[in-house]
């Protein structure tokens, strides 16, 4: 017994540890994402102003309410959820993620999936527009995660700026480099 494990303690080659620079899409930081998201609510409340508002308007319909939700809010609820929804299906950003050059990928390195923009944008943005604190999330946590990223494992990310990580690995020396 003994002898088999020398042996196979002799024939190990020595390893080399070096250091290997990596380069990943730089995490978009509270207040980039705070401004896109302003953005997105002046582009989202231009379009309920201009479309949802002057139809009801026409239609004579009134802002009658059912079980504490008026037709025109459950309207405007639809379009504000669809806008994130189809923008970051179709771009994996909105206006607001454009101007600013920032963008929604998955963090497992997939593309984003219907099931991941449904759950982020609708279920994840919902918990967050309902308690207004959750946004603020973002500016401590160490990749600026909002709590709708962690609940669809999505990162918000600079498109064009990258951070360089030193990264330690070990290679193994031939017997011939010894």
């Amino acid at each position: 017994m003994s002898e088999t494990l020398n042996e196979s303690a002799t024939s190990l080659s020595p390893l080399e540890i070096k250091k290997v620079p990596e380069y990943h899409l730089k995490a978009a930081g509270f207040w980039t994402r705070f401004w896109a998201y302003l953005i997105d609510l002046v582009v989202i409340s231009s379009i309920t102003a201009l479309t949802i508002g002057p139809l009801f308007d026409l239609m004579g319909w009134d802002d009658a309410r059912i079980l504490y939700l008026s037709p025109y809010k459950f309207v405007a609820a639809i379009l504000f959820y669809g806008y994130f929804v189809l923008m970051t299906k179709w771009r994996a950003q909105t206006l607001g993620k454009m101007v600013f050059g920032i963008k929604v990928i998955s963090d497992k390195g997939i593309p984003l999936t219907w099931g991941t923009i449904l759950f982020r944008e609708w279920i994840g943005r919902f918990i967050s527009v309902k308690i207004l604190i959750l946004y603020i999330v973002a500016a401590f946590t160490p990749k600026h995660k909002a709590v709708h990223d962690y609940i669809a494992d999505t990162a918000v990310v600079h498109e064009k700026s990258y951070e360089k990580i030193e990264k330690t690995i070990a290679i193994e020396q031939s017997a011939h480099t010894v």
